[in-house]
């Protein structure tokens, strides 16, 4: 089995799902409900009413993140971390795939099924669950990600690759 693959520099912190599964289901669905904040919320509500059709887009998605960034610099502040269940391993992922991942250490058990979180580098940085099952010792297959997460992870995909040609298109000259 051939797949393609591109480094990227991302982490993820991982255990065998049936060490908790309840609790990673759990935690799955509360990170893809992370864009359900009051700020979110409350936009949604604004452009389905149509209040925003006068605003800048971009304009109105800066200041929204920024709005993010005071909660999250509040949060530190008052010491309130995220409440996120102990996963097992923590490592880094040597390569990339738009259904696949490598990771940089043997770690994994073929034909076992994990629940991870990957911390992507998009913006706005946060945490992505992901269901997967290890094709070998260190190759996996994505069994389960949001639908949103998965754009990114293609977005970010395509953007690593872009890099690399980029980088060896330099190396060339």
């Amino acid at each position: 089995m051939s797949v393609r693959l591109v480094k990227a520099p991302i982490d993820i912190a991982f255990s065998e799902l049936q060490t908790d599964e309840e609790a990673y289901i759990r935690e799955y669905q509360q990170l893809s409900e992370s864009d359900d904040d009051p700020i979110n919320q409350w936009l949604k509500l604004a452009r389905a009413k149509g209040d925003t059709s006068d605003t800048d887009p971009v304009l109105l998605n800066l200041m929204v993140e920024l709005h993010k960034k005071i909660d999250a610099l509040e949060r530190f502040l008052k010491n309130e971390e995220p409440k996120r269940v102990s996963l097992t391993h923590k490592v880094a992922i040597e390569s990339i795939g738009f259904e696949h991942f490598k990771l940089e250490e043997k770690l994994l058990k073929a034909g076992t099924e994990y629940y991870g979180r990957v911390d992507m580098p998009v913006h706005p940085r946060r945490d992505v669950g992901i269901f997967f099952t290890a094709l070998d010792e260190s190759l996996a297959k994505i069994t389960k990600i949001h639908e949103r997460d998965e754009k990114e992870w293609g977005a970010y995909l395509t953007a690593r690759e872009r890099v690399l040609i980029r980088e060896a298109k330099e190396s060339k000259k």
